[in-house]
């Protein structure tokens, strides 16, 4: 049964930095495309990072580009979001998502193929 569970958020000051974490299990984490996407009040779904399979290649929202990182660890089947310089705007709740289907990590953030399976979120809160 594929599952995948968030950690890592929290309260923070502006400026301030917090490390997610996306914990998968259930299926052969190195062919799947992992996806950071949060989600604030009144807002709709935002594609934040995405990394594929294989190659690893990554995709940055332009609101976070030069903020985030995204990783992995495929032995440990786990995907970072490395989130620093944090603003009030990041504040949200960060889902991470899986798809099985060969995609570019552009398009899994995008929406352009189906999500997968989701994470059951973790609260980021950027406030002083």
């Amino acid at each position: 049964q594929l599952q995948l569970v968030e950690s890592g958020g929290g309260l923070v000051q502006p400026g301030g930095s917090l490390r997610l974490s996306c914990a998968a299990s259930g299926f052969t984490f190195d062919y799947y495309a992992i996806g950071w996407f949060r989600q604030a009040p009144g807002k709709e779904r935002e594609g934040v990072s995405c990394i594929r399979s294989g190659d690893s290649s990554t995709y940055y929202a332009d609101s976070v580009k030069g903020r985030f990182t995204i990783s992995r660890d495929n032995a440990k089947n786990t995907v970072y979001l490395q989130m620093n310089t944090l603003k009030p705007e990041d504040t949200g709740v960060y889902y991470c998502a899986a798809t099985g289907r060969i995609t570019t990590a552009h398009y899994y953030c995008s929406g352009y193929v189906p999500f997968g399976s989701w994470g059951q979120g973790t609260q980021v809160t950027v406030s002083s």
